[in-house]
């Protein structure tokens, strides 16, 4: 589990997005608040790899997702990304369980309703924090994600002060 292993998943998911600057901050924004919440939230070792690979990968289904239904929309995301995942982590010789939670996350990361695990729920808000700021997205809508996404405390805590609540 050494951490050379997810900097080869970074530069093999900027490799994936060459071309596409904005795809790229995203992953590695949502990867780095991932972190922050993961480590402040006290999860244990494995859990946090698996967060952060999650998080770098976690939009890798809107490429043959614009390709195949010229759309990024998160339901073909959610649809499509796992087997993408599953390769690139396959071929860079991640672990089969991590390989398969990561899988799940990326096929669950736009739906928020029965969110398993702590894992699940920080690249949930991590994703909020960072999508909240690239969507330019109002104090209301700001305020309905702050109550119904997030629950952790550290999540909650970056989105007041982000965000001014």
């Amino acid at each position: 589990m050494a951490s050379s292993q997810l900097d080869r998943l970074a530069a093999a998911m900027l490799s994936y997005y060459a071309g596409d600057p904005a795809r790229i901050q995203h992953f590695l924004k949502v990867h780095a608040f991932s972190r922050l919440i993961g480590q402040a939230e006290d999860m244990d070792k494995t859990a946090l790899y698996t967060l952060e690979a999650a998080a770098y990968v976690h939009d890798i289904g809107i490429k043959p997702a614009e390709a195949q239904y010229g759309s990024s929309a998160g339901p073909y995301q959610e649809a499509l990304g796992p087997a993408e995942a599953e390769r690139m982590l396959g071929e860079l010789g991640f672990e089969e369980p991590l390989i398969r939670r990561v899988c799940y996350l990326v096929g669950h990361h736009h739906t928020y309703t029965n969110i398993d695990g702590l894992d699940y729920q920080i690249l949930v808000e991590a994703d909020f924090l960072v999508n909240l700021f690239e969507d330019n997205a109002s104090k209301a809508a700001v305020e309905t994600a702050y109550t119904k996404i997030f629950r952790t405390e550290t999540g909650k805590a970056f989105c007041r002060e982000m965000f001014g609540l």
